[in-house]
């Protein structure tokens, strides 16, 4: 009798393989409360390592971290209509605390643009305190609808950065070298995700800024998923929240603004981008494990040696795991990691150590082969590598092979059936674009005929990009 496949295939059915992979990979399981999740130690050890990486980035654009409170005065986010507005839908409210109707409801931070400014207001003062250039980790609450485990969920963890600046040129090109030099340097050169860089439409924008970048990811479906953003907020908290400064001529004038952010979002982009019929396949430059060492059999002399490896590797900058729980049936364990991605797995046996040598599969490439152990601390960082530059180009493979170019509202449907669609903004504009929203086609971005990121949301030779989305 055939044995069941451990997870739904994905063309068969996409997000069940995707749901299937999260439960069997141990990564995170639903919370009590509808919307939310309980990330499990794999999954959450993705997420430090995403974090480590972001965050040596961001302080390298020269931002701090710093921390603001969760509860969120209701009043502060009246003040600007457009953001209320874009948010009220999502908001969980807080009326009662200690017992008592509070005086004033509070609202569970759903984004920190109206706390923050209220102490950038107090902070800035003359052209000596700018720019400022603050970020935080933390988590969000926005009551989601149609909650899908780390895509879309009420509760989530992100970081936030905000800026102030002196003028709008400086604004706009610290928003600009976040989403390069951040977001894009992140995303491909660790997670291994060929990203598309582009300006949000205007209808796209995040509330109550003048403009919005953003990195889309084409998924392992042809869906898109946007995995961050970066926002010019131009004056308009500024102005609400009186976060004014003193020129170095004596004038006042108001601040100008970013914010930007990524969340735990990106754990379920790195999924559905790189995941295939048997698990994860995590870039090796993520990896938190990037090689297990597994004990065959129950024999001393083996489970010696594989723990001698692992201290040699570690040495040699390795992030490896021992796996000497021979209780447990080799199989069993081995269809664990590769469901949870690890690139490389080493088997040692008795016999093995008779030869000098280990059963090494490679999780990302495929196969397996003998390796002499001897070679193994120069061996493993160059399969690493060669894994990591797999990964990304087959992401962009991927991305080339389902985008294309249309000319019609028919066609870009039917192409976002399976992938991408491509057409000149000009000719489609936001009429075209909102006949497309009622058939659940959305603008993805807008981009530049050379890849670039447009100056402006009428620029000429401006192109959409066009998908289904997450």
């Amino acid at each position: 009798m055939a044995k069941a496949p451990v997870l739904t295939p994905q063309a068969e059915d996409f997000p069940r393989w995707y749901q299937d992979l999260i439960n069997k990979a141990e990564l995170a399981d639903n919370g009590p409360v509808r919307g939310t999740m309980v990330i499990r130690p794999y999954g959450f050890s993705l997420w430090e390592r995403m974090q480590q990486e972001m965050d040596a980035r961001i302080k390298r654009a020269g931002a701090q971290n710093a921390y603001f409170p969760m509860f969120i005065p209701q009043s502060y986010l009246t003040r600007e209509a457009e953001h209320v507005e874009g948010f009220a839908p999502e908001l969980a409210v807080v009326t009662h605390g200690g017992g008592k109707q509070l005086d004033e409801p509070v609202v569970v931070r759903p984004t920190s643009e109206t706390i923050i400014n209220e102490y950038f207001s107090k902070w800035v003062q003359s052209y000596r305190d700018l720019p400022l250039l603050i970020n935080q980790w933390a988590n969000v609450v926005r009551w989601e609808k149609r909650p899908r485990t780390f895509l879309r969920t009420t509760e989530f963890l992100w970081q936030e950065g905000h800026t102030a600046h002196a003028s709008y040129e400086e604004a706009r090109d610290y928003a600009a070298m976040i989403q390069r030099d951040v977001y894009e340097d992140f995303l491909v050169n660790v997670l291994a995700i060929s990203t598309l860089a582009g300006r949000k439409t205007p209808s796209e924008r995040f509330a109550g800024a003048i403009n919005t970048l953003t990195l889309e990811g084409m998924m392992g479906d042809g869906k898109a998923l946007q995995l961050t953003t970066s926002h010019e907020l131009g004056q308009n908290f500024a102005k609400v929240f009186n976060t004014d400064y003193l020129t170095d001529t004596g004038g006042r004038e108001h601040v100008w603004q970013t914010s930007w952010g990524s969340t735990t979002r990106m754990v379920g982009g790195l999924i559905m981008v790189h995941g295939d019929d048997h698990g994860m396949r995590v870039p090796p430059r993520l990896a938190p494990i990037q090689i297990v060492i597994v004990a065959v059999k129950d024999d001393e002399t083996v489970v010696a040696r594989v723990r001698e490896l692992g201290r040699e590797l570690e040495a040699a900058g390795v992030r490896v795991w021992v796996d000497d729980r021979v209780d447990v049936p080799f199989g069993r364990r081995a269809v664990d990691w590769e469901l949870k991605g690890v690139p490389l797995r080493l088997e040692i046996g008795p016999r093995d150590l008779e030869n000098g040598t280990g059963m090494l599969a490679r999780r990302i490439a495929g196969g397996k082969h003998p390796l002499e152990l001897a070679t193994l601390t120069t061996k493993v960082p160059e399969l690493l590598e060669e894994d990591q530059a797999l990964l990304l180009r087959q992401s962009e493979e991927h991305r080339n092979a389902r985008t294309m170019d249309v000319n019609t509202l028919d066609e870009a449907v039917e192409a976002a059936a399976n992938g991408w669609a491509r057409i000149p903004w000009a000719k489609l504009g936001p009429e075209g674009e909102a006949a497309l929203g009622e058939r659940g086609v959305t603008v993805r971005c807008l981009v530049a005929e050379d890849g670039s990121v447009p100056t402006s949301d009428d620029a000429p030779g401006t192109i959409a990009v066009m998908a289904r989305a997450y």
